[in-house]
């Protein structure tokens, strides 16, 4: 198959080539696939795109026009995807369910982490000669109550290692998979009250857009904490902004942006950054961001690669993948 790889970086390269091994025909591609850029699937089967891919109904029909019969999304979450319009042009649609639970889970301990002992402020001071332990007091872990809120293979991992700090975990998910010792499920309800740290490890879906909204975070523990390694629009940004203002949120911790398509993945260094909102954010000193990596590991990343072009083998083969997004 002729496969056009959008949003195309050094490492994707590196890596599904190595998985790859010569059994397709790899384009790779810098531009996000969106609807000024569907031309450049001209000539190819199958396209290959990340979670900034924009694939909505227009840029389907587009793409499908040129005889594309398969969208391989090397992610797991599929929220940038009109599967609908998909299925009614007959396109499928593939992902990487599973790649390294433990890089994003690590992840997030590592934002909790570094904002309870202010290492970015500790790290900034010691270069300039400021030794001085003002400002960074931090608290035990350790009898901690935290809050997990989707309990799938990355929950169920980050559940675990904060088990294993001795914090109290509670977790929901409408769906009750088994949980590490130690953890238990209870309501959202409960973890808004009680938790002080609470991690997000949710998919997007309408249901669920502005999760962590104003009225949830008036219900929460002055000082909470927040982590959201999941999806940027679990978030309402400008709630959470006027949260950190007030004291309510003491600490959040975001490797993802409900506006991040335009931002992330990119070297903007030498740019003004239009975006008002992500730029307020960047003020508060008991804020850490990073740009979208925490699955970037070395076995995520091949894990990611294989499984990606194993079900583009397996659709081409049957027209059929365990993988499927239905």
């Amino acid at each position: 198959m002729k496969i056009a790889v959008f949003s195309a970086k050094r490492y994707d390269r590196e890596f599904l080539d190595a998985a790859n091994a010569g059994a397709h025909t790899l384009r790779y591609l810098a531009p996000h696939l969106d609807a000024e850029t569907a031309s450049l699937a001209a000539g190819f089967d199958a396209v290959c795109v990340f979670v900034n891919d924009t694939l909505d109904a227009s840029v389907l029909e587009t793409i499908a026009a040129f005889g594309v019969k398969l969208v391989a999304l090397r992610c797991a979450g599929f929220n940038n995807v009109d599967t609908a319009a998909a299925a009614r042009l007959g396109i499928g649609v593939v992902r990487v369910p599973a790649y390294s639970p433990y890089a994003v889970a690590e992840h997030a301990v590592a934002l909790i982490l570094a904002l309870n002992r202010k290492l970015h402020r500790a790290y900034n001071r010691v270069r300039e000669g400021n030794f001085s332990l003002e400002g960074l007091l931090g608290f035990d872990l350790h009898g901690r109550t935290v809050g997990v809120i989707g309990t799938g293979r990355i929950g169920a991992v980050f559940a675990g290692i904060m088990c294993g700090f001795g914090c109290e975990v509670l977790c929901y998910d409408p769906t009750h998979s088994p949980l590490p010792a130690g953890a238990k499920y209870v309501t959202l309800e409960e973890i808004y009250e009680r938790s002080d740290i609470i991690s997000l490890h949710c998919p997007l879906t309408p249901k669920n857009h502005h999760l962590i909204s104003a009225g949830v975070l008036a219900g929460m523990k002055d000082g909470v904490m927040i982590i959201n390694t999941s999806r940027g629009a679990l978030l309402d940004t400008r709630a959470v902004i006027e949260s950190l203002k007030s004291g309510k949120v003491g600490a959040l911790g975001l490797d993802v942006y409900e506006e991040e398509g335009d931002l992330f993945f990119e070297d903007l260094s030498d740019k003004i950054i239009p975006d008002d909102i992500f730029s307020r954010l960047l003020t508060f000193p008991n804020v850490i961001i990073t740009g979208h990596q925490a699955f970037f590991t070395r076995e995520a990343l091949k894990n990611i690669a294989a499984t990606t072009i194993g079900n583009i083998a397996e659709w081409e083969k049957t027209r059929a993948c365990k993988n499927a997004v239905k």
